[in-house]
């Protein structure tokens, strides 16, 4: 394709993919991420084979979403300060740390209940830090910034295409071999995401200034903070959108936890069927990250958000009357 020549088809859907920095990044994060959801399935089902119980479900994943959701604000501040390749390679060889320690504990017969909370909040403690710094990420790896929306887009496609092999591949291995193996197979699938980050060709960013250069002194943690409500609070459609995200994360979500309980007190099935499950709701999403990717703009957009919202609620009301398991 020649400069200045828009491309069409796939090709244009996948254009993000010419950079060679987005290219290691999303093969890198595609294998990662796969494994991230077959350790999302295991867990679940670990704690419910474990305990049978609702409220422990609903601890461990309150457990693995709290530091997040409180260190959040700060860790964007943070992370837009320090080097982002370096925190992702720190928080991937956390992240991998400590599925390698759920896999030794389980493996080895001696995994208890508080054991996952701790490590499912040392686990919120890293992701506290590597989601802001993944996706601010994304915009270093992007040459042309008329690039940067499909990029965007192609993450979430990335995400959720994992969301669809994950659940699946992890349900039957539990299935199999128990959940341990799960955890251990995911400690792996870090490595090449590591590698990945670690093979970058990535120069100065935009806005910093070069090293041995004046530089000005940063402002406050608490300044960064205070100017980001306000500029959200001055945005009536930034502030629409994310009141939106907002209750859907907190009412619709966490449906998510309870999972594991509707599988095997509603349709009475086992962990391939809990796989399968979630695996579902990732083909959903796989195709709408895909439609999001082959759009030329964002315009539209805005009137589709709250259809598609309602739309996620109405498949949540039958989704909980439902008794059948391809209805389901």
């Amino acid at each position: 394709m020649t400069r200045g020549e828009r491309p069409s088809g796939i090709a244009f859907t996948l254009r993000a993919l010419r950079h060679r920095n987005y290219r290691l990044f999303f093969s890198g994060q595609l294998v990662s991420l796969v494994g991230t959801w077959m350790t999302s399935v295991a867990t679940s089902w670990l704690v419910w084979r474990l305990t049978h119980s609702a409220f422990l479900l609903g601890a461990v994943g309150f457990a693995g979403q709290i530091p997040a959701f409180l260190l959040g604000p700060v860790a964007g501040v943070l992370v837009d300060r320090w080097d982002r390749r370096r925190v992702l390679v720190v928080t991937q060889v956390l992240a991998m740390a400590q599925s390698l320690a759920l896999a030794l504990a389980t493996l080895g017969g001696w995994i208890t209940v508080p054991q996952v909370l701790l490590l499912a909040a040392f686990q919120g403690l890293v992701n506290a830090f590597d989601m802001p710094g993944r996706q601010a990420f994304v915009v270093e790896l992007i040459e042309d910034r008329g690039d940067l929306p499909n990029a965007i887009a192609l993450n979430s496609s990335m995400f959720n295409a994992a969301r669809l092999l994950g659940p699946s591949l992890g349900g039957l291995l539990v299935a199999a071999a128990g959940e341990g193996w799960c955890f251990a197979l995911d400690a792996v699938s870090y490595l090449p995401v590591i590698g990945s980050l670690l093979l970058m060709r990535v120069g100065p960013r935009v806005g910093v200034a070069p090293a041995g250069s004046p530089r000005p002194a940063p402002a406050g943690v608490l300044a960064e903070l205070t100017a980001g409500w306000r500029y959200v609070a001055g945005s009536p459609a930034i502030r629409a959108i994310l009141a939106l995200l907002a209750t859907v994360s907190l009412l619709g979500v966490p449906y998510a936890v309870l999972m594991p309980v509707f599988t095997a007190a509603v349709l009475h099935g086992g962990p391939h069927t809990l796989g399968f499950l979630m695996a579902a709701t990732g083909l959903g999403a796989l195709l709408g990250a895909l439609f999001l990717a082959s759009r030329r703009s964002v315009l539209g957009l805005g009137a589709l958000m709250p259809k598609m919202a309602a739309l996620f609620g109405a498949g949540l009301i039958v989704f909980s009357l439902s008794r059948t398991l391809w209805l389901s």
